[in-house]
């Protein structure tokens, strides 16, 4: 076996070797899918708006002139100041079945972290929430939605191997969808006329942006006490809505609001796209969007994903979950829509775990994020 090395990653031709090494990994693996190339480039680059509040460093593993894997270095400095502690994140954390190899990334994360004030490590976590995080740990033989983790089970037993235990885990779920509304959606007028509560349909991509900059604030209460959040920034919001609310399809997308119009409640779904951006490579251009494009037909692909969802904490005993429910399994009946995977939920997250309850979720996946003392 060569020598090894850990190396920072230094310019563009580098940074391409870190975005790249998964899609070898795992070029035989039909559950992993890769995350979008230009995302990938947006988060990891110099332009990243994360990092008016974070520090971050890359390292690549190196056996020879082979890429062995990888892993980020993180520090969030208000989730820090926020939580009263500091912690150095990694994540973007792949590797060969080299265990030499992952001690010694996760060893330069460390000492990256030690040289400025870190006391704790944590991973997979990224820049924020919005980011990939969760190290898979059950699950392994389903396909993974495309905005989560996938990886071998190898990972967790190595971190495990190296000191680091359970901090928090993310259950994901799914529900699948009759021809039959639930019993409970008869209550929806109710909750209007009590609460004063109404949906809102956007029906033009200006409406769309106007309710997704709301939506991101919405997050920012809603998230507020959840396992290492901070909050999201305008510059990082005005990013998130430029990159994502276009290819949004509204009939998968619920907005509640008030009587004074205000977004009160939100949840976002598209079509599980998975197995086309596997085939695209995480490229859409030249030709990846042939792969993909397809699958954003949902009355061709009958599985949908759950992104977001979020609601006002004072509004979130009063029903406003149950009209964006009726509002979208009512178009998933037109649609032809059938399951629908959640996104992560946080195990100790009561509120989210049992809103879903008239659907009866199963069990899909389960992801872990750890922590070691340093």
């Amino acid at each position: 076996m060569q020598n090894l090395t850990i190396t920072p990653v230094k310019g563009k031709r580098m940074l391409r070797q870190f975005i790249q090494f998964p899609l070898d990994l795992y070029k035989n693996c039909d559950k992993w899918v890769p995350a979008f190339e230009d995302d990938e480039f947006k988060s990891l680059g110099p332009n990243n708006p994360s990092l008016a509040f974070c520090e971050r460093e890359l390292f690549l593993a190196f056996r020879g002139d082979k890429v062995v894997g990888r892993i980020a270095a993180i520090i969030n400095h208000n989730a820090n100041k926020k939580w009263n502690e500091n912690t150095v994140r990694f994540g973007w954390f792949d590797i060969e079945e080299d265990f030499e190899a992952a001690k010694a990334l996760v060893d330069s994360v460390i000492a990256w972290g030690k040289e400025r004030g870190a006391k704790k490590i944590k991973g997979p976590l990224g820049f924020t929430d919005m980011d990939r995080e969760g190290l898979l740990v059950e699950g392994f033989e389903n396909e993974s939605p495309f905005t989560v983790i996938y990886n071998y089970p190898y990972y967790g037993e190595y971190l495990e191997k190296m000191g680091f235990t359970k901090d928090a885990d993310w259950t994901q779920r799914f529900v699948e969808f009759s021809d039959q509304l639930p019993p409970m959606m008869k209550y929806a007028d109710l909750v209007e006329k009590r609460y004063g509560v109404r949906l809102y349909r956007a029906k033009t991509l200006k409406q769309m942006a106007r309710r997704g900059r709301e939506m991101f604030h919405v997050l920012n209460s809603a998230f507020a006490g959840l396992y290492e959040y901070s909050k999201l920034s305008d510059q990082q919001i005005d990013a998130y809505v430029k990159q994502y609310v276009p290819v949004l399809n509204k009939d998968m997308v619920a907005f509640v609001v008030n009587e004074q119009d205000q977004l009160v409640a939100f949840t976002v779904t598209m079509p599980h796209i998975s197995a086309g951006v596997r085939k695209a490579k995480g490229r859409i251009l030249p030709f990846g969007w042939l792969h993909i494009l397809p699958q954003l037909n949902p009355r061709k692909n009958h599985i949908a994903e759950g992104l977001l969802i979020g609601v006002l904490p004072e509004y979130q005993t009063k029903g406003a979950a149950l009209l964006m429910f009726k509002y979208l399994h009512e178009n998933y009946i037109k649609l032809g829509i059938k399951r629908l995977l959640l996104n992560p939920q946080l195990e100790n997250n009561h509120k989210v775990q049992t809103l879903f309850g008239d659907y009866d979720p199963q069990p899909y996946q389960r992801r872990r994020s750890y922590v070691k003392e340093i």
